[in-house]
């Protein structure tokens, strides 16, 4: 039997190896493909490219992980179904469960090195890759404009004919737009001879150095018939300095998906920790809420009438207990506070909601790390009874099954999440929406290899059909 387990660890490792290198190798260009405009056309060398991918590497393997386990599960248990390796060993007495089991123990570890992967591992890389790409122009401050072209920096256009220097930050022939804050074009433009890059890596200011240049700027009469007279003002320069933010330059892009991110970041500890102070905030600010709203319905106690009606019996329409003026008074001030507190209200419920959303992302970033755990089972016991079923190895048919298969993990998987984030449903079920649907069909493709009944028992279909062909259609003598 130790024999029959090192051949079957050593025939899953082979195929498993090989296809988890070639998807990976397939999803990395699909990473290189969604990031290619922050790699191409920016002077990044080799150094600087296999970095970013580096850090980019470790968030694919949640994806690659699970399918190259399908996959390889299906491969090997078809090749020896097809190669009649299953029925000899069927025939000596082995089930599939004992043929499954040194591979379940290599996947259970397997498993483990997954979870350390996920929560330490992952979250480490995150946080490394979205800085190298917010720090990429501050590093090498160059990258921000490109040679011979204009590019959007902050709230600039910049066109340089040449780039030199060690860092590529000597510039010369400079053009410089700078954008209207009203949005109507450029009406301001700087000409410079030369100029030099400078910046740090501690500051999000990139200084622009400009030498021997001049300054032109469109003035816009407040009067509209001094208009066609195009008033502007020219200025020339020995030497000025620019201070550009790059914080701006980056806010679109990453300090967005930074924010929306750093659930990614944290380990499943952290991630605890930080919950515990969301929860705590959301309720602080639950209370808050209610007790500000109380706080809004206000009315005129401490007026004489209320004070001497307050022992006797109110009629049923309190304000004609008031004066028409103040009664008057009073629907104004009930109008008033019904629209502050509905504006308020409103407000509140987004803030509110913005809160909850963020909770349950952290929420499914702790559970992800242990849905990877489970997907690993899940996927070899559905690959490993669905290979002895279809008995087919090589890249054919298994290569389609697993695709759909996976496919479908996928897209249940990234259904749920979205929908939990929008408070659809719990973050738990959201997360484990896919697990909770696939895990019945490996219980199924177990119990139907186990018992050679075959992926699809075509006589539990046709016979239904054909005894009620023979009762519409009785046979004639």
């Amino acid at each position: 039997m130790k024999i029959l387990d090192k051949y079957l660890l050593k025939t899953f490792l082979t195929t498993f190896t090989t296809v988890f290198v070639i998807l990976f190798f397939i999803f990395i260009l699909q990473t290189v493909w969604l990031f290619i405009s922050e790699l191409a056309g920016k002077d990044l060398d080799i150094f600087m490219v296999v970095k970013f991918l580096a850090f980019s590497m470790p968030r694919i393997v949640p994806l690659v992980l699970p399918l190259s386990i399908l996959l390889a599960s299906i491969m090997t248990f078809g090749n020896l179904a097809e190669n009649y390796e299953f029925a000899a060993m069927k025939s000596s007495g082995i089930s599939l469960q004992r043929a499954m089991r040194s591979l379940t123990v290599f996947i259970t570890l397997l498993s483990i090195v997954a979870f350390f992967f996920a929560n330490n591992v992952i979250p480490y890389a995150e946080y490394k890759f979205i800085n190298f790409r917010k720090n990429i122009a501050q590093v090498k401050p160059a990258l921000a404009i490109a040679e011979g072209q204009f590019s959007d920096v902050g709230f600039y256009n910049i066109k340089v004919d040449k780039k030199s220097g060690k860092e590529g930050n000597i510039l010369s022939g400079i053009t410089i737009h700078k954008k209207s804050k009203t949005g109507d074009g450029s009406k301001t433009v700087i000409k410079a001879k030369d100029g030099e890059l400078i910046s740090s890596e501690e500051s999000s200011i990139l200084q622009l150095v400009l030498n021997d240049g001049h300054y032109y700027e469109d003035i816009v009469p407040k009067k509209y018939e001094d208009r066609s007279k195009m008033p502007f003002i020219k200025s020339a320069f020995k030497k000025q300095i620019i201070n550009i933010d790059l914080s701006e330059f980056y806010k679109s892009d990453i300090n967005d998906e930074s924010v929306a991110n750093t659930n990614t970041m944290l380990t499943a500890n952290e991630l605890n920790y930080t919950l515990d102070s969301l929860n705590k905030n959301l309720k602080t600010d639950i209370v808050s809420f209610a007790k500000s709203s109380n706080n809004r319905v206000n009315y005129p106690t401490k007026n004489k009438i209320i004070k001497s009606s307050v022992k006797k019996k109110l009629p049923d329409d309190v304000l004609t207990l008031y004066t028409d003026k103040q009664q008057k008074d009073i629907l104004n001030i009930a109008v008033s506070n019904l629209k502050s507190t509905a504006y308020s209200i409103d407000s509140s419920k987004t803030e509110l909601f913005n809160k909850q959303k963020n909770i349950n992302k952290h929420l499914i970033a702790l559970y992800d790390k242990f849905v990877i755990v489970f997907a690993c089972f899940l996927m070899f016991f559905i690959g490993a009874p669905l290979g002895a079923i279809i008995r087919k190895g090589g890249l054919g048919l298994p290569i389609v099954f697993a695709v759909l298969i996976f496919i479908t993990f996928h897209f249940i998987n990234t259904f749920g999440k979205r929908l939990a984030q929008e408070n659809g449903m719990t973050p738990f079920l959201g997360s484990w929406l896919s697990s909770f649907i696939l895990t019945p069909l490996a219980v199924l493709l177990t119990y139907r290899a186990t018992n050679d009944i075959g992926l699809i028992n075509m006589d539990s279909l046709l016979v239904p059909f054909q005894k009620f062909i023979k009762k519409i259609l009785p046979s004639q003598n």
